[in-house]
């Protein structure tokens, strides 16, 4: 399968790097020569300019923001969406807004591009495993065609709606996950008072019935405050995307909004 890719950066390198092991034939954007020419050593065509990743049967995107990504996708002449091929299938990994999915996936419908929203859970360890999870929203068939290139670096692969579903679910998956660090820090201040430090209690707590991801994370890094320190940048980014979108949709994040603030350190 050829596959375009822009976003080569630290999650997406690692998955150039599974895509290629895979057999894949991959065009990736490097903005830079030096990018270029590590991409090339990979054993990837680099290119210069985004559109020239386009004409491929899947068009991976994974970049920061939900802006760069309206940026890159746009439907016009120098657009990803207006330079992809009819029966191609467009996939965005990056956490963003339900609507700029939608609206991507209209506008691709109209080209005869399927559009799938993909946001992730994991990190370059996951990807490098091949067990980075990955939320999709869209259209069965478009799933259909992306799933050998998305499956080269995810497991599982969760196909959980039409467009905009798996952003939804990722959002909420952050939400989530924000609460329970903030409910670890609760418990490490519920330790400290109870005369217990906060190492004695990371390092027992995870073999406990409470255990969680989160509480195994933090216990990684030795304490609340240096994992929010390390995290709080892009949960706090997913937060107030899902805090938005959950006002757009008439609903709050109910009793998990002051676990929320917690997790972020607030």
């Amino acid at each position: 399968m050829k596959v375009g890719f822009v976003g080569a950066g630290r999650m997406g390198t690692p998955m150039v790097q599974r895509l290629l092991a895979a057999d894949h034939e991959v065009v990736v954007l490097g903005r830079s020569e030096d990018k270029r020419a590590e991409l090339t050593e990979l054993g990837a065509t680099a290119v210069g300019v985004a559109t020239d990743v386009a004409d491929a049967d899947v068009v991976i995107v994974c970049v920061f923001t939900d802006e760069q990504v309206r940026e890159l996708c746009a439907d016009d002449g120098g657009g990803l969406l207006a330079a992809m091929r009819p029966g191609s299938v467009l996939v965005v990994h990056t956490t963003g807004s339900p609507q700029t999915t939608a609206t991507l996936a209209e506008a691709g419908a109209a080209r005869d591009v399927g559009v799938l929203d993909a946001p992730v859970s994991g990190g370059p360890h996951d990807i490098a495993a091949g067990q980075l999870t990955l939320y999709l929203g869209g259209a069965e068939d478009a799933v259909a065609k992306a799933r050998p290139a998305l499956e080269s670096y995810g497991d599982p692969v969760v196909h959980v709606g039409p467009a905009g579903s798996g952003q939804k679910m990722k959002l909420i998956n952050n939400a989530l996950f924000a609460a329970q660090i903030g409910l670890v820090a609760e418990a490490a201040k519920l330790a400290d008072r109870l005369g217990i430090d906060e190492s004695a209690a990371l390092n027992a707590l995870p073999h406990g019935s409470g255990a969680s991801k989160a509480m195994g994370n933090i216990a990684r890094a030795g304490s609340t405050a240096g994992f929010i320190a390390a995290v709080g940048e892009f949960i706090g980014k997913d937060v107030a995307v899902v805090r938005q979108t959950a006002a757009e949709l008439g609903a709050d994040l109910g009793r998990l909004d002051p676990l929320v603030d917690a997790g972020l350190g607030r």
